[in-house]
């Protein structure tokens, strides 16, 4: 496989994460995409706040690639302020995209960078391993969106149009989890 071929890899899963990620939001209230629901304050714009940062910082910032998206501060990065609206995220998080897919297409995967935060005994790293790092980072955030929503309004899934689920019946769910409830009640005898 080429080095061309293992990034389009590399950048249609990261693409996935980001569309999961960004539907969890459709059809949600301001509150709701606001609203801490974790005891740690997770919630859903918070995460897509994150990731920009994270896209950001990793393949742009460590290469010393310039960007125009405008960042907040570390302490503020996993929620949205007052003033900043969902829109004014989610066009912030599309807009870093045209900046880290710009250094994806740019830079060979073996290309040595310096992340600027990290300790100088191992900061220095090549572009394949932060890739890797922002790939994983942005799926694992896109399963805690899916825990998120479907504990606002049961929506669940990878997308609208592909949940990736073994059934739609209420019955069905119903019963799948009374079974796990009996197996985990068994297991903890």
């Amino acid at each position: 496989m080429s080095e061309n071929d293992q990034k389009k890899d590399l950048l249609q899963y990261l693409q996935h994460a980001r569309d999961a990620l960004l539907w969890k939001l459709e059809g949600l209230s301001e509150y709701d995409v606001r609203r801490p629901l974790t005891g740690t304050g997770t919630n859903l714009l918070g995460l897509v706040k994150h990731v920009t940062a994270v896209e950001l910082g990793y393949l742009c910032d460590t290469f010393g690639r310039p960007h125009d998206v405008p960042q907040s501060d570390p302490e503020e990065d996993s929620y949205a302020t007052p003033d900043e609206t969902r829109d004014l995220i989610v066009a912030r998080y599309r807009r870093a995209w045209t900046h880290t897919d710009a250094a994806i297409a740019e830079l060979a995967l073996d290309t040595v960078g310096t992340v600027p935060w990290w300790p100088k005994d191992r900061a220095q790293v090549t572009f394949h391993h932060v890739l890797v790092r922002v790939l994983g980072d942005t799926q694992r955030h896109a399963g805690h969106a899916d825990i998120l929503r479907e504990g606002l309004d049961g929506a669940v899934g990878w997308r609208e149009d592909n949940d990736s689920l073994p059934s739609h019946d209420p019955v069905w769910w119903q019963e799948y989890r009374d079974r796990l409830e009996d197996v985990a009640r068994q297991a903890g005898k």
